[in-house]
């Protein structure tokens, strides 16, 4: 049994302390993948927060079949583009952004990487940008991707390979560095 099967199963048994311990184990990748879409820090933890509310709102409802991270992913997302909606978040601004990190030296070049890989997918449309933070800023599988954009595996896989080809094209031009992570 996963631990995410330990805790989901212990919440729905009533136990507060798995629920505290389920928000702890996915709040910094949730938070992480908010920090993409939002204009600060700030914004991007009360869209990580809200994530979780709605999350524990409707666990009532939920019917484990996969994994729960990727229902974390989609509710993160519609979260993210409802406060765009209302205009709480704005533009990414790749300076600011770099400055609110600590900086152990993992987390530098994590968000080195975050930071280049931000830079080259300007040009990309939002939905092959989402792809690629999912795959190379977040860690997910194809499957875990394709789950919560849900497109089939098959449209994730060739959006990905002709996104790399772009990117790749891209890096040969004056690239900066960011060649690693694809």
């Amino acid at each position: 049994m996963t631990r995410e099967n330990e805790l989901l199963k212990r919440i729905k048994n009533g136990d507060s302390d798995a629920l505290s311990e389920l928000v702890k184990f996915y709040y910094s990748d949730i938070l992480r993948y908010c920090l993409w879409h939002a204009q600060s820090r700030e914004s991007a933890e009360d869209a990580t927060q809200e994530t979780f509310l709605k999350a524990i709102r409707y666990f009532d409802y939920y019917v484990h079949k996969g994994q729960f991270k990727a229902l974390l992913y989609k509710i993160a997302a519609n979260t993210c583009v409802d406060m765009h909606r209302k205009k709480y978040l704005k533009d990414v601004s790749i300076e600011n952004q770099q400055e609110e990190f600590s900086y152990t030296e993992q987390g530098f070049l994590e968000v080195e990487a975050d930071i280049q890989l931000r830079q080259m997918t300007k040009a990309l449309s939002d939905d092959l940008i989402e792809i690629v933070i999912l795959r190379f800023s977040q860690g997910l599988s194809l499957r875990e991707i394709a789950s919560i954009t849900e497109l089939p595996l098959r449209t994730v896989q060739s959006r990905l390979r002709r996104t790399l080809k772009q990117l790749k094209s891209e890096y040969k031009k004056g690239g900066n560095g960011i060649e690693h992570k694809i």
